[in-house]
């Protein structure tokens, strides 16, 4: 079976598309200078594709949208968006600690807790992305209802908790703002622009919270704990190649670190084979990972801050 697996991974990337294909595909644009450029650091991202599918890793990467971008590229877009050097200590849940009868497995989306993959697009808003996940999972769990909230209300309007719009922002922060505004609206009324803008008034509330708190930093049982009550905000490292063309299975990356720059939605936990993984919901559009997801190995083959650093800066919003 293993061997039958890695045929088929070493063909399916052995059948990327030609650059003028993938730009087609892509809606991509350049001019004549510019796609000489490109076409040579697409190329050589299909090779690191390659390279990666031929080793047996046990997930795979593939081409998409980002695959005319060098690492720093990438990293300058989607790998600055969260402020984890302002992050604060808000009322650690020392509760989570201590033992616990989680599940052996859970996945928020199925339970209905969570809505479809949205796409932050090239504003820095995934903190706000992650906000508006967690919140929406404790509404959906208080009141049986799924609202789809503003991220846009927050990116416009949560500067004076410390947020800084489409240059990044904290979960904590967005969480205070939505205690402040004494709620926050559904996505049809402030709708998302992916750029900054102006703060509008006079929006109905359609969500509400009571509070936020922290869970405990690397320690992979609170973390479980805490996601077997509801959607955990996290943050994790996303500026390395192997999250860029992430396509499926469970990842488990060298290069990962905790150099934490990306805030997104833990929705479960589970096995895959005998692989234990947490579930994440990225901002990145169902076109990018696994449908917009990725599973992230979970346990202590991932250190003590977890697969690219999601133990070390989670907290969750309260509904008492």
């Amino acid at each position: 079976m293993k061997a039958v697996l890695v045929a088929s991974v070493v063909a399916a990337a052995a059948a990327a598309p030609s650059f003028s294909d993938w730009q087609r595909t892509a809606g991509k644009a350049y001019s004549k200078e510019e796609a000489v450029l490109r076409r040579f650091i697409y190329a050589k991202n299909v090779k690191t594709i390659e390279a990666h599918n031929a080793g047996n890793a046990g997930w795979t990467m593939a081409v998409n949208k980002f695959a005319d971008m060098l690492p720093e590229e990438f990293k300058a877009r989607y790998g600055s968006s969260y402020r984890y050097a302002e992050k604060r200590s808000h009322n650690v849940n020392l509760s989570l600690l201590r033992a616990a009868s989680a599940p052996a497995s859970i996945d928020w989306e199925s339970k209905g807790a969570v809505t479809p993959v949205k796409n932050q697009g090239q504003c820095g808003s995934c903190w706000a992305f992650s906000t508006t996940g967690s919140v929406e999972g404790i509404h959906f769990i208080k009141s049986g209802t799924l609202v789809s909230l503003s991220e846009q209300q927050l990116v416009d309007c949560s500067g004076a908790e410390g947020n800084q719009g489409c240059n990044g922002g904290l979960m904590d922060y967005a969480f205070q703002y939505i205690i402040d505004n004494k709620g926050i609206c559904t996505e049809a009324a402030y709708p998302y622009t992916g750029t900054d803008g102006t703060c509008k008034k006079g929006c109905k509330v359609a969500a509400t919270i009571t509070g936020f708190s922290d869970v405990p930093a690397n320690n992979d049982g609170a973390f479980v704990n805490a996601l077997a009550i509801q959607p955990v905000s996290v943050a994790i490292e996303a500026d390395q190649s192997c999250f860029q063309f992430y396509s499926g299975g469970v990842l488990n990356c060298a290069t990962c670190g905790t150099n934490l720059d990306h805030g997104v939605l833990a929705v479960g936990y589970g096995t895959s084979g005998s692989t234990p993984y947490y579930k994440v919901k990225n901002s990145w559009g169902a076109d990018w990972g696994q449908n917009g997801y990725v599973l992230m190995l979970k346990g202590a083959s991932a250190g003590s801050s977890g697969e690219c650093g999601i133990l070390m800066s989670a907290s969750v919003p309260l509904d008492n």
